[in-house]
């Protein structure tokens, strides 16, 4: 059989075994939702819903994902530059105090900032919920009988059923991407008892227009003391049968058939050119729901499901099936719950996985706007810090899953913010620093704020618009493309021009660092006790700094631009401050001098970058430097949030200890209830699978499913090696499985099995036509795709290297 054959052979048996168990994919629940954290998220990358699926009356949250307060602001003070020589005098004395208390001064944004994370009345803004659908139901006194809420993976389609006198009731939702609406449809098993009443709500800046089967919301959001964004929704009901009213608050909806509610809604936020307004909202809506009107339902969810396909089936991950007859009976609640007691249920992991890569094709589409800190799934006026973008670990996070599991084109919208954020920043740069290239501090938002924050102890570190601009070369590893790279490279050449303007030459060592700055929303004592977080020269600044000017010379050197800029590059990497191990803990240091750590089970490991997303550290190139981290996480034992979790785990596969991050994953996989702000208890998952900081940040999410993902397969360091099962857990459920559609740097797609924790048949798609580097330990073949044998080379510690050509396929079975 051509081996074109033998692997849709594979693809198709795989896919098959997917959809006979199905426990990856169906997240079922047994009771309706009481908290938000309880609902179905659904979302097309702008419009998002999460449904309640109460039988009595029905709570579905809408969200618009340009809904933001606030609006465009200088936050630059321009009097900060002149007190930047004392602050970095008193740092190169070692009088860290002195230097923060005239950082905190003079050299923080002008006004508010953020608002202490409460900006939704201040000029910063903050993202909001558009409000809520409620349905009021006929007979919601009598009882509801065979409850069951289902949301699909595989379609982004959630399903509500129940019975009542005899009667079953359901209720079907999807948020179309092609149709550009929210589409409900109800239905009950008997002609003409379909009875209810629905109405949008907000409790604020709002107006309603009522007719006969159309329900307008619209209002003003405010930018401080100014009128800030328009924004409109239009709820529109297409019963079969029945009769259809109107009252002053609702529509009324009696004895139908079937019902089709369509819900539109946008804003006139010009995003990324938010200096001028949009499109007045209404019109647009009007119109998006006079066309979605006119298709039926069955072509609507046809034409969803073929979208949303088109994204999630490029990628599976199938651990060895458990007993379906156990699993297939227990709610996502249930099933978490025993996961985190040590149940065995490989298939809630792969569920999981599932759920990451769903979530993100969700609120992350091309041509929009990147996922905030709740994707775009928030019920609040007020949400945590603002729901805005935090680029000091956050944001990064919520894209990590993206190269490696094959939706690379979900990334695109983060691309647009650093385009955004980077040129803000070069105003920032200038009025604050006197230097070339742009800056983002700790928080951004779509109004293209780059200044530092209100407080100095956290809106102060420098390196993280450098941060997010590594993730421009990241795709262009994973998708070699010299046009993208062009289109790229003043960004990532201006993070570097600005990494190189901050630098001065600390004392001791003559090392260049970075000042002032800090490591992310972490502290330190001095030796007098004296607790401080403004410093020079942090690892995690030093770690990005490197990678960044390496970055640039790369650029340069693959675009044939710069070479006498990129040669000075080079000169410089060799004098900054090198990653340490500290002499008094054997770990990683965080800082340039062995400062006694506040809490050494701080959420944030910043200083582990270089391990996880970078690769400058690794346990076959740096074991000195992989003990180190190793005795860092070790150290940060069981603290901090939900996120830090997910990249605690993400941290131990890169150091090959699937262990110890299977050991994360299930504290991370723990039930919470808890809902408010607290960075030391209460972290873990909600009963939907949201992350529970707490409260719900939808980055844990993201980085432990990209943490599943290293576990399996890796591509990091020196000549983009693959390595297959880098980090595969000891856990018996774990040893046999398959995955399809990762992808590696260089710019392959990867399928392969495992049995007994050794892989088996592996398929390399080559994209590009690059040469393959692949770890094999033992005997193998290689075949090309018409199944002749092919030459390789064997380099050193068993990596092998094969030439590819763009578009084929090649084989390698394990003998």
């Amino acid at each position: 059989m051509p081996l074109k054959n033998i692997i849709v052979s594979f693809l198709v048996l795989h896919s098959f075994a997917m959809l006979k168990a199905q426990n990856d994919v169906r997240m079922l629940f047994k009771e309706p939702a009481n908290d938000f954290t309880a609902s179905s998220p659904l979302g097309n990358g702008r419009l998002g819903a999460m449904v309640f699926g109460r039988p009595d009356r029905e709570r579905i949250v809408l969200n618009e994902i340009s809904m933001w307060s606030g609006g465009v602001q200088d936050a630059d003070d321009e009097n900060a530059r002149q007190y930047l020589p004392r602050i970095r005098q008193l740092l190169l004395e070692g009088k860290n105090a002195e230097a923060h208390q005239i950082l905190q001064a003079h050299f923080v944004c002008k006004g508010p900032g953020s608002g202490s994370g409460e900006g939704a009345n201040v000029k910063f803004g903050c993202y909001q919920t558009l409000g809520d659908l409620f349905i009021n139901w006929a007979d919601a006194n009598l009882p509801a009988q065979n409850y069951q809420r289902v949301l699909r993976l595989d379609s982004a389609y959630n399903r509500t059923s129940w019975q009542r006198n005899g009667i079953t009731y359901t209720q079907e939702v999807i948020v179309s991407a092609p149709g550009q609406v929210i589409a409900i449809r109800l239905r009950s098993s008997q002609p003409g008892k379909l009875s209810f009443n629905t109405n949008l709500f907000r409790k604020e800046k709002v107006k309603y227009t009522i007719t006969k089967g159309q329900i307008i919301m619209q209002g003003i959001l405010q930018s401080g003391p100014d009128e800030g964004l328009h924004y409109a929704s239009v709820l529109k009901i297409i019963p079969t049968g029945g009769k259809l009213a109107a009252t002053d608050t609702s529509i009324v909806v009696s004895n139908a058939n079937e019902c089709i509610l369509l819900i539109g809604a946008a804003t006139d936020m010009n995003w990324p050119d938010v200096q001028e307004r949009g499109k007045e909202p209404l019109p647009v809506v009007l119109n998006t729901i006079r066309q979605a009107g006119l298709i039926s339902w069955k072509s609507m969810m046809a034409a969803h499901v073929k979208d949303y396909k088109s994204f999630f089936e490029r990628c599976h991950l199938r651990f060895a099936a458990n007993d379906q007859r156990i699993i297939s009976s227990l709610s996502v609640p249930e099933r978490l719950k025993r996961f985190s007691e040590g149940g065995a249920d490989a298939d809630f992991v792969n569920m999981y996985f599932n759920f990451g890569r769903y979530l993100l094709i969700s609120s992350s589409r091309p041509g929009g706007m990147p996922a905030n800190l709740q994707g775009l799934w928030a019920a609040e006026y007020q949400t945590p810090w603002n729901g805005d973008y935090h680029t000091d670990i956050n944001v990064q996070m919520n894209y990590w899953p993206a190269e490696v599991t094959n939706l690379a084109d979900c990334h695109q919208p983060f691309f647009t913010l650093i385009k955004q954020m980077a040129d803000n920043g070069s105003r920032t740069a200038k009025i604050y620093y006197g230097t070339k290239g742009w800056v983002t501090h700790p928080i951004t938002n779509p109004w293209g704020y780059t200044s530092p924050g209100e407080g100095a102890n956290w809106g102060s570190t420098v390196s993280c618009g450098i941060w997010a601009a590594t993730h421009l070369w990241e795709h262009y590893k994973y998708n070699p493309d010299k046009k993208f790279l062009a289109s790229v490279y003043p960004i990532i050449k201006g993070a570097a021009e600005f990494f190189t303007g901050i630098l001065i030459e600390e004392p001791r060592h003559q090392w260049l660092v970075t000042a002032p700055s800090n490591s992310p929303e972490n502290g330190f004592l001095l030796p007098n006790g004296q607790r401080a977080s403004t410093c020079m020269g942090p690892t995690v600044d030093m770690q990005l700094g490197r990678e960044i000017l390496n970055e640039a010379i790369h650029s340069a050197t693959i675009l044939n631009l710069d070479k006498t800029w990129a040669d000075s590059l080079k000169k410089l990497i060799v004098r900054l401050a090198p990653n340490q191990v500290s002499p008094s803990t054997g770990a990683l240091q965080e800082w340039l001098e062995d400062y006694k750590e506040v809490e050494p089970e701080h959420r944030h490991t910043s200083h582990m970058m270089a391990v996880y997303p970078l690769e400058e550290i690794t346990p076959w190139d740096t074991p000195e430097l992989s003990q180190a981290c190793a005795t860092t996480l070790i150290r940060r034992k069981k603290g901090g949030t939900g996120w830090a979790w997910a990249w605690r785990m993400a941290l131990w596969a890169r150091m090959q200890n699937g262990d110890k991050a299977y050991d994360v994953l299930r504290d991370f996989l723990t039930p919470s209830a808890a809902s408010e702000i607290d960075y030391n208890h209460g972290a873990g998952t909600y009963p939907n699978l949201f992350c529970a900081g707490p409260p719900f940040q939808i980055d844990g999410n993201f980085g432990a499913t990209a943490a599943i993902a290293e576990l399996l397969l890796q591509s990091h360091g020196k000549d983009n090696v693959i390595r297959l099962l880098p980090a595969l857990p000891a856990d018996a459920s774990l040893q046999t499985g398959a995955v399809k559609g990762l992808r590696v740097r260089n710019g392959f797609d990867v399928s392969f099995d495992w049995k007994n924790g050794k892989a088996n048949n592996i398929y390399i798609r080559s994209t590009n036509g690059s040469a393959c580097n692949i770890l094999l330990k033992t005997f193998f073949t290689l075949k090309d795709q018409t199944g002749r044998k092919i030459e390789y080379k064997t380099m050193q510690n068993n990596i092998v290297q094969f030439s590819t050509v763009k578009g084929e396929t090649y084989k390698i079975v394990m003998n």
